[in-house]
């Protein structure tokens, strides 16, 4: 017999009132070409996959809006600031989610963990996630589980925004994402991986 897993329903809402709350946020700043420093143009503007949330047993794909610039001088193609590590399909509060509960349990237990929490990533990313190098995850213990601070923060900043759209640089701040680490466009063979996060 499946045993079923105990997440404070408290805990459940939070996460899934700041997850919730990122669908549609637009990002469109990027100051520079991160290759050669460059001025920038816009290009156009992708969808990409933020989080899979679980509501009512039905998957619910939250997306978020990403502009992409053109390289006035070396050419390239480059995303705005976003809170996304290199080539990951979901955003980093959610890959540090995974990493944070991936140091205490196996894969498989993770995704069920994540899954109580009303959060959808299979075993498999998980454990691609882990094998990476993300460094280290700053996070605290609430409701008895040990989260990342990039998730709390986001939960914390939805709940003070008083009813008004989250904007993409808020989010930013809120997720603790430097813009450093963004990761080019042209590196030919991550591009085909890349164009398929991209909706």
């Amino acid at each position: 017999m499946k045993k079923t897993l105990i997440v404070p329903p408290m805990l459940v809402d939070l996460v899934a009132n700041a997850l919730a709350s990122m669908d549609g946020v637009m990002f469109t700043d990027l100051d520079a070409c991160p290759s050669c420093g460059g001025p920038v143009t816009g290009h156009d503007l992708r969808a990409k996959r933020f989080a899979v949330m679980l509501q009512n047993g039905e998957e619910r794909l939250i997306r978020v809006h990403v502009k992409r610039f053109y390289c006035q001088q070396c050419g390239t193609l480059c995303y705005a600031d976003a809170p996304f590590y290199p080539d990951t399909r979901l955003a980093s509060p959610i890959v540090d989610l995974c990493l944070v509960l991936a140091q205490q349990m196996p894969f498989n237990q993770v995704a069920q963990h994540l899954r109580a929490m009303g959060i959808v990533v299979d075993r498999g990313t998980i454990r691609n996630y882990a094998s990476r190098d993300f460094g280290t995850i700053p996070a605290t213990e609430l409701f008895g589980f040990l989260l990342p601070l990039s998730l709390l923060n986001l939960a914390t900043f939805t709940l003070d925004r008083e009813r008004r759209p989250i904007t993409g640089a808020e989010a930013l701040v809120a997720c603790g994402f430097p813009p450093a680490g963004r990761a080019a466009l042209h590196d030919g063979g991550l591009s085909k991986e890349r164009d398929q996060r991209y909706e």
